[in-house]
C-alpha cells in the first residue's frame, strides 16, 4: 500500500465567514515543496475543543491502519486546543512511528536528527506533565471526597435487594431460579444467602 501524506485543517465554525482555504493553499504549498504529492486533505469544520471531529477521526484510523506517513497542520491547535486531546494524539503518532509536523511554527518531528528529536521529547514532556496534573486534580478531589465522607466506588447493589431474595428463598426457591425471577447474577444472590447464614 502507497502511503499517504495526511493534511489537516479545521476551522471553529460553519459560518460564511471563515474558511480553511488559507490554511489548506499554505500546507499544500509546504508539501508541494517538500516532494510529498501523494497527499490526503482531512477537513473539519468543528471546535478544536472537542476530541471526536470526522475527519480527526478518519485520519487517526488511516494512521492505526499504516496508511499515513505523515501528519501536516497549519499549526498545532489546528490538530487540538485541548491539551490533553492534543497529547493523547501525539502519543498514539509517536507510539505508530507516524510524524507531526506544523508548517507555521517550524514543528517537524520526523527523523532521527537532534532538533527533531529535541521538538519531540518537549511535546511528549508537556504531555506528561499534563496527565500528572490530571491525575493529581482526580487525586485531590476523591481525597476532600473521602474527608467529607462520601463512600466512593461502586453502590452496594446486594442491600438493595436483600430483603427480595430472602423472601423467595423461604419461599422454597432455589438459588438459580431467584436469580432468573429478579435478573440479578448467580454470584450476588449467593452472596446474599450467605451473609443473611452469618
Amino acid at each position: 500500500m502507497e502511503k499517504i501524506t495526511s493534511i489537516y485543517v479545521r476551522i471553529s465554525t460553519n459560518t460564511g465567514k471563515q474558511t480553511n482555504e488559507s490554511q489548506l493553499l499554505e500546507v499544500q504549498n509546504y508539501c508541494q515543496m517538500r516532494g510529498w504529492t501523494n497527499t490526503e486533505v482531512y477537513s473539519d469544520k468543528v471546535s478544536g475543543g472537542k476530541a471526536s471531529r470526522p475527519a480527526l477521526d478518519k485520519m487517526v484510523k488511516d494512521m492505526r491502519s499504516g496508511k499515513v506517513e505523515r501528519v501536516v497542520a497549519y499549526k498545532l491547535d489546528r490538530i487540538g486546543r485541548s491539551l490533553t486531546h492534543l497529547c493523547l494524539l501525539v502519543d498514539e503518532m509517536s507510539n505508530l512511528g507516524v510524524p507531526l509536523i506544523c508548517s507555521s511554527q517550524g514543528i517537524d518531528t520526523t527523523g532521527n536528527n537532534p532538533a527533531s528529536k529535541l521538538q519531540l521529547d518537549v511535546l511528549k514532556a508537556v504531555c506528561e506533565f499534563e496527565r500528572n496534573l490530571i491525575k493529581d486534580r482526580v487525586n485531590a478531589g476523591l481525597n476532600a471526597a473521602r474527608a467529607r465522607g462520601v463512600r466512593l466506588g461502586r453502590p452496594n447493589t446486594l442491600a438493595a435487594r436483600k430483603d427480595e431474595v430472602l423472601a423467595l428463598r423461604d419461599k422454597g426457591m432455589k438459588l438459580r431460579e431467584i436469580s432468573r425471577e429478579l435478573n440479578i447474577p448467580i454470584s450476588s444472590v449467593c452472596k446474599i444467602t450467605k451473609l443473611a447464614n452469618n
